[in-house]
């Protein structure tokens, strides 16, 4: 696989493929960031992995090479034939390969019945959407995802800043941040106008998942995030609140308290007592 940014060029070309903006085609052509992704997801032989927008492949050739069996989504139909012909016909039938949307197919069509992992070069486009249906469930054990460092910030930000939303409150109740890794644009082509980062998840012991009418309470809090939760919440639940506001004030915040305050565990609190 191409692993260098001339015989990437060179392969581009005789595929007769534009790298595509909207897509978020920068392909990896570092070796070393290939290896850290699957050291840190602890790629082994027969491990599940699903894998999100392959392009050319890069990625995807070293998780077989790894022994794993792979699940990968890619919309690029150019693309997606490319690999069905360089790569299905060598990968014993450790390749499942679908051509769609990565955030109407967030597992690639894995149907979670075993254990798994998820590396990918994410296009930075539909990292959030993405993410969000992946945290609906099933969970991976792991996740090793390639992102633009702005995404990688506000899914580790901690309350009290601005970069801290519904999106961190949902990773961070199922998935402990372990060290991760900045990746330069020089690593991949063509360079991207965003830095990037390596994020490293580990799945928590007991995960909380969030019901779908508790995360949409909790992204309308957000949406509207420098207003008063007493207020916000009266127009959100049919109690007018009452059950979050009288679990905000056990914890000792008051109705004046605004979303970005409220900690992690804390709106897991309030999402079940609404129930």
């Amino acid at each position: 696989m191409p692993l260098s940014p001339s015989a990437t060029r060179e392969l581009l070309a005789r595929l007769g493929h534009q790298p595509k903006r909207f897509l978020g085609q920068n392909f990896l052509v570092d070796g070393n960031i290939v290896r850290k992704s699957l050291e840190l997801a602890q790629v082994g032989a027969e491990d599940v992995v699903i894998e999100v927008g392959p392009g050319l492949g890069t990625l995807t050739g070293a998780l077989l090479e790894a022994g794993a069996e792979v699940w990968a989504v890619e919309k690029d139909r150019h693309l997606h034939h490319h690999l069905e012909e360089s790569l299905v016909p060598s990968a014993g039938g450790r390749l499942h390969l679908l051509e769609g949307d990565a955030v109407e197919s967030p597992l690639a069509g894995f149907p979670g019945n075993r254990p798994f992992k998820i590396v990918a070069n994410l296009p930075y486009a539909v990292s959030t959407p993405w993410m969000d249906a992946v945290l609906s469930g099933p969970l991976p054990d792991r996740m090793v995802l390639m992102l633009q460092q702005e995404a990688a910030q506000r899914y580790a930000a901690r309350p009290g800043g601005k970069d801290f939303g519904a999106i961190s409150i949902f990773l961070q109740s199922a998935y402990e941040i372990a060290p991760g890794h900045r990746v330069d644009a020089a690593c991949f082509y063509p360079k991207p106008e965003v830095e990037s980062y390596l994020l490293h998840l580990v799945r928590r012991g007991t995960p909380h998942v969030f019901a779908s009418a508790a995360k949409t309470v909790i992204r309308a809090c957000f949406q509207q995030r420098r207003k008063q939760l007493g207020g916000l919440l009266r127009g959100l639940l049919p109690d007018g609140g009452a059950a979050w506001l009288a679990e905000l004030t056990r914890a000792g915040f008051t109705a004046q308290a605004r979303a970005e305050t409220i900690p992690v565990e804390l709106w897991q609190r309030l999402a079940v007592s609404g129930r």
